[in-house]
């Protein structure tokens, strides 16, 4: 739709597209004429148009939105303009207070941006956009609409003052923030209090919708007062330890009134069901509640619950409420979660409680563990009958629940394990008559597994709660009577294979199994355990190596037997690898049969996972990697330097290979070719993972090159349009480039850290060249097509570079291009990803800029020979990165600065005196200082980040600012200078001089150079600087003076 504004009727036309279309292009298009009408010169005149004779609420919207985007801009409208835009709009709303409330909202939103962005805006000594809250105070005046409306504005302005832009400096963000909670949000939050006081003396008609909505936005108001994020913490909702509102001391004496409470429980009871939202049937109020209950243990110590008079009664209606919760599974079952949380917190504290005081834990946890226990075991015929969402089905939330249930169950444990103990025999006997029973109905039969499988999770959990809590040997004699019985059902269960499978009771004693390993096999076990005495009697397990041979034997036969489900395998994989870390247990695991047959039979023969069959996904063949890592782990107990048992072990993957190399010269079945390749990638990295010596990865290396890497190349030039493909090899790749434990420290006279860069190199520059002839892809096809495998790519280069296994000098002096070609490649690929991508993406941003790292310390030369745009695109960069929250991109990005400030500097250093040997040396440095002379704004916009993120953020990597600031400082004294007197002159007289005292104690003792000894001193004065201009700066009731940003 092409736009050349348009008439009224064409720019409704044009809102019905954008609002209401069905047709997705005629969308499409609306929005870039959307996008147009924001950049028009006519865009004010068309909103007004919209507003004032527009004929639908949607051409009302339009107006708000292209408003809305307007004045957010980075670069902002005249403050004159921003004020008429804001007075129109109080001033259209209080004219038409019947408007549609999405529109009211929408207008009303860019009112609070306005008053946001330019908070600190002064004409004629004032604050202009502070007037908004006295303007407000007509609106409270005036008809319940006009009410609405007032609540609605300050409700939005308190979001909107909260509300982070992560496009904007997070420092303006918090100024702009405390400077309204200091000045305004104490009177807000009192005004919205004595309109809620006038609700309750006054005899509102509650049945009036729009009496019901006033009380509904005033109340809205008063909660996102108290949701306002007080400290800048940010801090997720979501978290347990978030107990407290952190509300300013000014308002201590509002919150010590009684009748500030008393309002709000008054007007729970007074107002109708529809308000006050039908108590804790309401999910909402619940949820609220578990949580309130859940904090009860995060701000007190049982032992100072427990000396309280009513503790008992207390205890006794959280007891009751828990197991009336827990018998309504099916109700709001997140909220579980901080119930069990406050009971697992209360049992833990036990212990440690020195008072006479009864805890009466002992009463009431066994009656929470049975409650789960019943509950969980009754849910299964109505989940299976009424075919209900089985809660079986979202194993995160059942191990969650499980791991908090595990210390509460252990609580009186005779109790909990003679009820599992009477269920589990109960519930085997009817499984075994249904199994034998001729009219076994199928319905009974997923019933009675659905519920062995809830015993088994169970009887994991209070096993594993062995570690949480203090056990005896009785305790551990009970773990064995149950255990065995767990056992038995394995046995029982893998004699039905492959005929009947129950992948629920799979996965619940996948996890049996794990507990059992953590509390009973390894460097933790008791070798006299009790555990042991029954297990011996009934299954002849004796000790942890016998049980090490039944864990070995279920993975063996999950491995055989459960080929074709991904979910199960991938457990049981990870179950093995869980197993196979430790030196202790591995020397134990070589010895059983089992693992020395998984060593021998790898092969798709014996374990179909490891299969190419199209029924296949590719996905599912990830878990490969773990089943090879595990696997070679083994193989290196007693491997040495025996290259025969090497070549055994790799005889599978050789065999693969070669069929490769045959089909790709025949030319048919490149689809299984596809596969194969992929799955042997997978393979590879997993046993490349686990090759942790020099001694090994050699036999690795030497089997791999020079024979089969040339295959790999080839797969990445035929299919690099296919991530499935070149993802599991470029990910291969760079685990080989990864020097763990020196493994790549070649001998001396061995070639092969140059070799295997060259094969890097070529792969990358491959990948490289064909990625950036896919041209332009869409937002969700631009990270899986291309940025994930530039990542990977940027992570094998930075390994290798920092590998200290190959010498790059040795590429320029014998004339070999392929380190070159490697950086050129590393340029175009960046040149091809956005700055905003750059940051976007954490793995992309965490490749590449540890890997500008590597280049700047040790590539300086490559830096500066880049050209100008480049550069630039590369400083750019590094600036955007110092404002990221990322510690870790944020760090390399002072890093890398601080290597090229260090060059710069000591390049104009030695400008004096040129020595003719460094003439070559001296013209690169010249490079850089032309290019920074003609570009001075980039080193000064950095060093006004790293100056703002000291002054005003929360600074988490002060020591790696600190290097680069000095630099920057002794590079740009007088742009320092004049950062340094814009922030003491915003300051109150007072202050000035504070600050300036400050400054002169952070270059106090420094020296004009950039040694070691005197970037300490400066990183030593910078961390008291730091503290000091905090102090200086600390709210006093003068906070919106302290509004500079340097980033300004």
């Amino acid at each position: 739709m092409a736009l050349h504004f348009q008439s009224l009727a064409e720019l409704e036309v044009l809102c019905t597209h954008l609002y209401i279309g069905t047709d997705l292009t005629q969308r499409i298009e609306a929005e870039k004429a959307l996008l147009e009408l924001i950049d028009s010169p006519e865009c004010l005149s068309k909103c007004q148009l919209l507003l004032e004779q527009g004929t639908t609420s949607y051409a009302q919207l339009l107006a708000a939105t292209c408003l809305s985007k307007l004045v957010s801009r980075v670069s902002p409208l005249p403050v004159e303009q921003r004020m008429d835009i804001r007075n129109y709009i109080l001033n259209y709303v209080a004219s038409q207070p019947k408007l549609a409330p999405f529109v009211i909202q929408a207008l009303i939103q860019v009112i609070a941006k306005i008053t946001k962005l330019g908070w600190f805006e002064v004409q004629k000594d004032q604050f202009v956009f502070r007037e908004v809250i006295a303007d407000v105070k007509k609106f409270l005046q005036g008809t319940v609409e006009h009410c609405i409306i007032g609540a609605i504005i300050l409700s939005e302005l308190t979001q909107e003052m909260n509300l982070i832009d992560y496009s904007r400096p997070s420092a303006k963000h918090r100024k702009i923030a405390t400077s309204f909670c200091d000045t305004s949000l104490k009177d807000i939050l009192v005004l919205a209090c004595s309109l809620l006081k006038e609700v309750l003396a006054k005899p509102l008609n509650l049945q009036d919708q729009c009496q019901q909505n006033l009380v509904m936005q005033v109340l809205k108001l008063v909660l996102n007062c108290l949701n306002f994020d007080f400290i800048g913490s940010s801090a997720d909702e979501s978290a347990d330890d978030l107990c407290t509102v952190q509300i300013p001391t000014t308002w201590r004496t509002i919150f010590l009134e009684p009748e500030t409470l008393d309002l709000f429980f008054n007007l729970y009871h007074s107002l109708p069901p529809l308000l006050s939202q039908l108590g804790l049937s309401d999910p909402g109020n619940y949820h609220e509640f578990c949580r309130f209950l859940a904090r009860l243990k995060t701000n007190y110590q049982l032992g100072e619950l427990v000396t309280v008079k009513e503790y008992p009664e207390v205890i006794r209606l959280i007891a009751n409420f828990t197991i009336a919760s827990l018998q309504h599974w099916e109700f709001a079952p997140n909220s579980v979660h901080y119930l069990l949380t406050l009971w697992q917190r209360m049992v833990a504290s036990v212990p440690f409680v020195r008072s006479t005081e009864p805890h009466l834990l002992d009463t009431y946890a066994p009656e929470i563990t049975k409650t789960f226990i019943t509950s969980r075991l009754e849910s299964v015929a109505i989940v299976v009958r009424d075919h209900l969402d089985d809660p079986l089905d979202d194993t995160a939330t059942v191990f969650q629940q499980l791991e908090q249930l595990c210390t509460v169950s252990r609580c009186e444990y005779e109790k909990t394990c003679a009820l599992l103990v009477q269920l589990f025999d109960q519930n085997a006997q009817n499984y075994q008559k249904l199994l034998h029973s001729a009219s076994g109905i199928t319905v009974d039969i997923t019933i009675q597994e659905g519920r062995l499988a809830w015993l088994v999770y169970l009887v994991g959990t209070v096993v594993g709660g062995r570690l949480t809590y203090t056990s005896t040997d009785e305790h551990d004699a009970m773990d064995g009577e149950l255990s065995c019985r767990v056992f038995q059902l394995i046995s029982l269960m893998d004699t039905r294979l492959p005929r009947c499978s129950n992948e629920k009771i799979e996965f619940a004693v996948l996890w049996f199994l794990d507990q059992f390993r953590k509390t009973y096999v390894g460097d933790q076990l008791q070798r006299t355990s009790k555990v042991y005495a029954r297990m011996s009697e009934v299954l002849g397990i004796t000790d942890d190596s016998h049980v090490l041979e039944t864990f070995m034997t279920k993975i063996v036969t999950n491995l055989k037997y459960w080929g074709r489900c991904e979910p199960v395998i991938s457990r049981t994989l990870q179950f093995l690898n869980d197993l196979s870390v430790g030196y202790i247990l591995l020397k134990k695991l070589v010895k059983i049969d089992a693992v020395k047959f998984m060593l021998k039979n790898h092969t798709s023969e014996h374990f179909p996972f490891l299969g190419i069959s199209e029924s296949y996904s590719l996905s599912a063949s990830r878990c490969r990697t773990t089943f090879y890592t595990a696997l070679t782990r083994l193989l290196m107990v007693d491997l040495g330097e025996d290259e025969d048992e090497f070549e055994n072990f790799m005889l599978p993957l050789t065999v693969a290979f070669e069929t490769v190399l045959q089909i790709f010269n025949n030319n048919f079945k490149q689809e299984d070719v596809k596969r194969m390749l992929i799955g042997l990638a997978r393979d590879l990295r997993g046993i490349a993972f686990a090759l942790n010596t020099k001694t090994s990865y050699t036999m690795l290396f030497d089997w791999i090159y020079p024979t089969y890497l040339p295959i790999l190349q080839n797969a990445v030039e035929r299919w690099y349009g296919e991530p499935a493909c070149t993802t599991p090899i470029l990910k291969l790749m760079a685990e080989l480039m990864q020097n763990r434990s020196q493994r790549l420290n070649f001998d001396v006279s061995s070639p092969n850290g140059i070799l295997l860069f060259r094969e890097v190199s070529k792969m990358v520059c491959t990948y490289g060249n064909q990625i950036l002839s896919l041209g332009s892809l869409s937002k969700d096809q631009i990270y899986p097509m291309k940025l994930k495998g530039i990542s990977i790519c940027y992570s094998a280069l930075k390994s290798a570079l920092c590998g200290n296994y190959v010498s790059f000098g040795i590429f320029k002096l014998y004339g070999d291009n392929h380190f070159d070609n490697v950086l050129q490649a590393f340029v175009k690929m960046l040149l091809s990803v956005s700055h905003s991508d750059l940051l976007q993406y954490r793995k992309l941003s965490q490749a590449y800029y540890p890997l500008l790292e590597c280049l700047t310390q040790d590539h300086m030369n490559f830096i500066i020979n880049l050209e100008p745009p480049v550069l630039m695109y590369v400083l750019t960069s590094v600036s955007q990165g110092l404002t990221t929250f990322d510690t870790v991109v944020s760090s390399s990005c002072c890093t890398s600065l601080d290597y090229i400030v260090t060059y710069l500097f000591k390049h104009i250093a030695k400008e004096g005196k040129k020595p003719l040997r460094c003439r070559e040396a001296t013209q690169a440095g010249q490079r850089l200082f032309h290019f920074m002379q003609q570009n001075p704004d980039v080193l000064q916009q950095m060093m006004s980040v790293l100056m703002n993120t000291i002054v005003f953020e929360d600074c988490r990597n002060q020591w790696s600012v600190s290097r680069p600031l000095l630099g920057l400082i002794l590079l740009n004294e007088k742009y320092f200078s004049e950062l340094r007197a814009s922030l003491i002159n915003s300051q109150p007289l007072p202050k000035q001089e504070i600050l300036a005292q400050c400054f002169r104690n952070l270059m106090e003792g420094v020296e004009q150079n950039l040694s070691i000894k005197n970037r300490d001193r400066f990183t030593q004065n910078l961390s008291v600087f730091r503290r000091d201009v905090a102090e200086a700066l600390r709210s006093d009731g003068h906070t919106e003076q302290c509004s500079l940003d340097m980033m300004n």
